[in-house]
């Protein structure tokens, strides 16, 4: 079967700085031993997005001298203890996240499993899938399942319609999510065919990671937009990254702009404690005052939680700017323009 546009630019992605330097001017042999460790993948659209050395689209995709220097956790989630088998994540009762991918279109110098993806030990074999459909099936309290990876998109859209027609069948699976950041580094692959293709297994929905406004380009528009003429749902996990997107301004245009692309900001997670992340962490904060900023300038639908993953396994957990004090059966309310407003309650018995 002849290839696809988006796997003959696949084919075409760097994997090697060495090759990243013959467009940009920097030390490329400091980075041998980063990539040798944590594999770089960038595809020849997102190097387009590129300006120069060290903006936020580098920074999100060039190993970084600065992996090599942290002292984190390999596995921050505890995901391999929440692993019944190889390709399943089961952390809470109810749904669980389901690895059908051990590669992405892009390898995010951040990525909460930067220990595995890319490498040879994340490729899962038919039977491991297999048994991950198996464990579904057998356990009846699970109603939601995350398709997640590497990048599940990246499959072809047989492996795919295959996976998701076994998922789909399953009595007590209620929904099927999706995440994904191909809509960002890879956008040729929102084909009409996978459009149409996804369209079966309503409900779906796509959970998609842009960072930064600069990669709500006219190509990603194109892409949300034929997914949600598919009538799939749109959301968006973006990360909160030292030195990419750790201010307000860029955070509230980037929300504007998912909006306007019909895709909903979903959360906004705080780093995890990622071995070869560290230089990404802001302070909590900071994620605080963004979110504070984001009240009153931006649509409500434009303010999404603002999470930290516990390590352990321990879950997502929200944080929110402290708004209220209470005297009494009085609040006293810090209002968007900064005043503070009086307001009656009742103490509860």
């Amino acid at each position: 079967m002849p290839q696809e546009d988006w796997q003959l630019a696949l084919k075409q992605s760097l994997t090697s700085v060495r090759h990243l330097a013959d467009y940009f001017e920097f030390d490329a042999s400091e980075l041998e031993t980063v990539e040798s460790r944590y594999p770089m993948r960038i595809s020849p659209y997102y190097l387009g997005l590129i300006e120069h050395v060290g903006d936020p689209i580098w920074k999100q995709c060039v190993p970084d001298i600065l992996e090599l220097e942290d002292s984190g956790l390999d596995d921050p989630l505890a995901e391999e203890d929440f692993s019944p088998t190889p390709a399943v994540i089961h952390r809470y009762p109810d749904r669980v996240i389901f690895l059908v991918s051990g590669s992405c279109a892009g390898y995010c110098r951040f990525c909460t499993r930067k220990r595995k993806v890319g490498c040879a030990d994340m490729a899962l074999s038919f039977r491991e899938l297999r048994d991950g459909i198996d464990y579904i099936a057998a356990n009846t309290q699970i109603r939601d399942v995350i398709f997640s990876g590497g990048d599940p998109l990246l499959l072809p859209d047989s492996v795919l319609q295959d996976l998701l027609a076994r998922v789909h069948a399953i009595p007590h699976v209620e929904m099927i999510r999706i995440g994904t950041r191909v809509p960002v580094t890879l956008p040729e692959r929102i084909t009409e065919r996978l459009c149409v293709l996804l369209k079966k297994f309503q409900p779906i929905y796509i959970n998609t990671h842009f960072n930064h406004p600069r990669e709500l380009t006219q190509q990603a528009r194109n892409a949300c937009s034929r997914l949600a003429d598919a009538g799939i749902v749109l959301g968006n996990q973006t990360v909160l990254l030292r030195g990419v997107n750790d201010h307000a301004d860029t955070i509230g245009e980037l929300f504007r702009g998912l909006l306007r692309m019909r895709v909903r900001p979903y959360y906004l997670h705080h780093m995890d404690l990622t071995r070869g992340t560290s230089h990404f962490r802001t302070s909590v904060k900071t994620g605080l005052q963004i979110m504070h900023s984001l009240r009153g300038p931006v649509s409500g639908l434009a303010s999404p939680h603002y999470v930290i993953d516990l390590p352990k396994g321990k879950g997502k957990v929200p944080l929110v700017p402290q708004y209220v004090k209470r005297k009494g059966e009085t609040l006293f309310i810090h209002a968007e323009d900064g005043s503070v407003v009086e307001y009656p309650d009742v103490v509860d018995d």
